[in-house]
């Protein structure tokens, strides 16, 4: 008998933070995929290895905002990156399509590997890519199947996935999968899957409504064909063994790594007699050099990014600086109040909506950069106005304040907000209307005023009301939303609605009129 061992390294939701850093100073930080390519390098060199990204790759940094908005014509730097790195396949993210298909197809005829979409089909049914391949490594094959969270269909742009279906990613992974293991020779069946998991994976406890977007955990109890699971989407660290799976989801930003290592036991004839799996996360650090080939690579694209996120292009008279985001979701603070009314400059509603996206320190600073804007509006959000009723109004505030609870005598975040996965950018808060949160009440019962020009708002009347096209598609349990009627689309990312804002208005003055209030 002889043992052979090889690995599997997967990344996942990289979002195009290459560089160690997050774009808000010039500190160094435990992350990118720079410096995960010095942990790449070093483990190529202890077995053979197959290099795999999940998802959400092209998408969600400074910089691939840069690129996107300067310089789409030229090669994509993050490609560059990837083919550098020798991927061997990458399976397309929800955050793949936000730019685009002409871009996505752009990035695709510039990979070197294969992009994997086995649940994403064309208007007759074809695949838009390859399902699934197979790879020889020490005489193992590998089949590596993709799939990716049919939710795209919910939250992007219709223009962006025009002519493009996608199928629901249980039903196509279990597909996929028995087919795999009934046509072609493989010994290790990899699902990566651009989703998470919808139960705990020690107690299966529900963690969130089993609406389709995650799938994870029923994919590992129910698909029997598949050895390992590589998931993301929540970023999420996880490491672990269910029902004899390897499970893993390596977080985001290339903060970490997965590894499954694999042991094989073959006979004199080489024929496989076991193979197990050990899933492991390995993680950066500060002290990780990042490689000099994929910094070479990125830096005309990343020193561009970083000249241009400080150039200043207007000042602020007060205070639009976010130094507590708890506090700021529970008394109204006046960056929120100025993004709500760009948002209904822009559109002419008269009522808007809009969320803090994370729960760090932000807001802007007296001198206003693009640094500054792409830091605090960190989604590549459109605006949309709808057609609401008072009774739509009502129910959406009513789903806000479903993001508190009292413990304690202590008003505090509620869990299904925080695991798993935090959500922050699913709590709204509006301007144009006054409205007050009773958190003591039962969750449904919380708006205990709702007045519009200082009337109570009749649940049949009707309103424009403005907001990210995000929520426009009910994401985030507006699930009504997605079908009120939309009287005007804005179709200008929202950083550059800011900018151009406050490029139009070179003083803003920081104004805040606490039209809205949270009491427990």
């Amino acid at each position: 008998m002889t043992v052979k061992t090889l690995q599997i390294l997967a990344t996942s939701d990289i979002h195009g933070y290459i560089m160690p850093t997050t774009f808000r100073n010039d500190h160094h930080e435990a992350l990118g995929l720079a410096k995960l390519a010095t942990i790449i390098e070093k483990k190529r060199l202890e077995m053979p290895t197959l290099l795999i990204d999940n998802g959400d790759f092209i998408q969600g940094s400074p910089m691939t905002f840069y690129h996107q908005k300067f310089q789409a014509q030229e090669l994509n730097p993050l490609i560059q990156v990837a083919n550098e790195l020798q991927y061997d396949a990458m399976v397309f993210g929800n955050h793949e399509f936000n730019y685009g298909q002409q871009t996505l197809q752009s990035v695709i005829s510039q990979s070197n590997f294969p992009w994997l979409g086995a649940n994403i089909v064309t208007e007759d049914g074809k695949p838009f890519t390859k399902p699934y391949i197979i790879k020889e490594i020490e005489d193992v094959r590998l089949a590596i199947l993709g799939v990716t969270t049919h939710f795209v269909e919910k939250w992007e742009e219709p223009l962006h996935i025009q002519g493009l279906h996608f199928e629901d990613a249980f039903s196509s992974a279990s597909y996929w999968a028995k087919w795999i293991r009934a046509n072609e020779q493989i010994d290790v069946l990899i699902l990566c899957y651009h989703g998470g998991f919808e139960r705990n994976l020690e107690t299966g406890e529900l963690l969130e409504a089993e609406d389709g977007e995650n799938q994870g955990y029923r994919m590992c109890a129910e698909i029997e064909e598949v050895d390992i699971i590589i998931s993301g989407h929540q970023h999420r660290e996880i490491s672990t063994k269910i029902n004899g799976k390897s499970i893993v989801q390596p977080g985001s930003k290339g903060t970490c790594i997965a590894m499954i290592e694999l042991e094989v036991v073959m006979d004199e004839q080489h024929t496989i007699q076991s193979i197990a799996h050990t899933p492991v996360l390995i993680y950066s650090s500060e002290n990780t050099i990042p490689q000099k080939s994929v910094c070479q690579i990125i830096s005309p694209t990343f020193e561009k990014t970083e000249a241009w996120l400080d150039e200043t292009i207007g000042v602020i008279e007060g205070d639009l600086q976010i130094e507590n985001p708890f506090l700021a979701r529970i008394q109204e603070h006046p960056y929120i109040e100025f993004i709500n009314r760009i948002q209904m400059a822009k559109s002419g509603a008269s009522i808007s909506c809009t969320a803090l996206f994370h729960d760090e320190r932000g807001g802007l600073k007296q001198a206003v950069t693009m640094r500054d804007i792409v830091t605090n509006y960190i989604y590549a959000n459109t605006l949309k106005v709808l057609r609401l009723t008072g009774q739509d109004i009502l129910q959406a505030l009513e789903q806000s304040a479903s993001y508190f609870t009292v413990e304690g005598g202590q008003l505090k975040v509620a869990e299904a907000f925080l695991h798993p996965k935090a959500q922050p950018y699913n709590y709204d808060m509006w301007e144009g209307i006054e409205y007050s949160f009773d958190i003591s009440k039962p969750i449904g019962e919380r708006v205990t005023k709702l007045l519009y020009n200082g009337k109570v708002i009749n649940k049949d009347e009707e309103f424009n009301v403005v907001m990210s096209s995000y929520r426009a598609t009910g994401a985030g349990n507006f699930d009504f939303l997605r079908t009120r009627p939309v009287v005007k689309e804005i179709q200008m990312d929202m950083t550059e609605l800011i900018a151009d804002y406050i490029l139009k208005h070179p003083c803003i003055q920081a104004t805040c009129n606490q039209n809205w209030q949270v009491q427990f």
